[in-house]
C-alpha cells in the first residue's frame, strides 16, 4: 500500500528507527508464526486480531495495539476485515517499551502518527518534515499497558491440550469436573496445577476465552444475541452483564471510536 513494500522481511533492516508498513487483510488471515529482528507494534484500524506467542494469546481490538519484543515468535489471526498499520522498532529506539508482549493503548495523537508513518518513503529524510513526524511519534509511543483479554499458555502439555480444547468449544461451561476429566487429573489437582502454571484459576481463563472468542465474533458483525449463545450464555442481558464486568461496556459499544 501506499507504494510501499508489503513483505516485512523489507523492513528489518532499513537505516531508519521506525519503519512503517499498511497493509489490508481479509477475515481469517492467518500469518504463520515467525519472528524478526526489529520489535514491531501491530495495530489495526478496524476489526480484531488475535496475536499468539510462546507466553500466551491477546486479543486486540481496534484502538488497541499489541507490543512484540525482537526475536519472539509470533502469529496473528484477523477477525473482520483488518486496516493494519504496523511499526517496525529498531531495538535501541525501544528501550522504554516493555520487554514481554502486551497490550497497549493506542491515543488518537498516535494513531494519526502512525497512519502517517505509513505513508512516508521507507527512507524517510531524518532532517525534514519526515524526521519531525517519525521523532514526535517515538515520543508518543510510551507505555500504556490496558486491561487486554489475555489467555496465558501453560507449558504443561496437559493443560495445553485443555486449554486448547477450551478455545475451540468456548460454549461449554467447563466446570472444576468437566475440565478434571479431559486434563485426566483430579478437580483439586487441576485447579492447583493450573493457577501455577497460568497464574489464573480455572475459572477466569474459561471467562478470557469466552470473551476472546465474544470480540472475535463482534468484530466480524455477528449479532450479540447470537454471540452470546455462541459462548455460553442463555441469554443477551447474561452475557452483557459479564462483558461489562471484564471490558468496562457493553458488547455494542466496544467497537465504537
Amino acid at each position: 500500500m501506499f507504494g510501499k513494500s508489503e513483505n516485512r522481511d523489507d523492513y528489518q533492516d532499513v537505516p531508519r528507527p521506525v519503519a512503517a508498513m499498511a497493509r489490508d487483510l481479509a477475515d481469517g488471515h492467518h500469518i504463520p508464526p515467525h519472528r524478526h529482528r526489529r520489535a514491531q507494534l501491530i495495530y489495526g484500524i478496524t476489526g480484531a486480531i488475535t496475536v499468539g506467542t510462546p507466553l500466551g494469546t491477546w486479543v486486540v481490538p481496534a484502538s488497541r495495539g499489541a507490543w512484540v519484543p525482537s526475536g519472539l515468535d509470533h502469529e496473528m489471526t484477523c477477525a473482520g476485515r483488518v486496516a493494519m498499520r504496523t511499526l517496525y522498532l529498531d531495538p535501541d529506539a525501544a528501550t522504554r517499551l516493555p520487554a514481554a508482549p502486551t497490550v497497549v493503548s493506542v491515543p488518537p495523537l498516535l494513531r494519526e502518527l502512525i497512519d502517517e508513518a505509513t505513508r512516508l518513503p521507507v527512507e524517510y529524510d531524518t532532517e525534514g518534515r519526515d524526521g519531525l513526524l517519525m521523532r514526535l511519534l517515538l515520543s508518543e509511543l510510551t507505555p500504556r499497558p490496558v486491561p487486554a483479554l489475555h489467555l496465558p499458555a501453560p507449558d504443561c502439555p496437559r493443560l495445553a491440550d485443555l486449554c486448547a480444547r477450551i478455545r475451540r468449544c468456548p460454549q461449554e461451561p467447563w466446570t472444576a469436573r468437566q475440565a478434571a476429566a479431559v486434563a485426566h487429573m483430579s478437580p483439586r489437582s487441576l485447579q492447583r496445577r493450573f493457577a501455577e502454571a497460568t497464574g489464573m484459576s480455572l475459572g477466569h481463563w474459561v471467562r478470557q476465552a469466552k470473551l476472546a472468542h465474544a470480540v472475535a465474533l463482534l468484530a466480524k458483525g455477528v449479532p450479540v444475541t447470537t454471540v452470546a449463545l455462541r459462548v455460553g450464555y442463555a441469554t443477551p442481558s447474561a452475557f452483557t452483564a459479564m462483558f461489562r464486568r471484564a471490558l468496562g461496556t457493553t458488547p455494542s459499544l466496544y467497537f465504537s471510536p
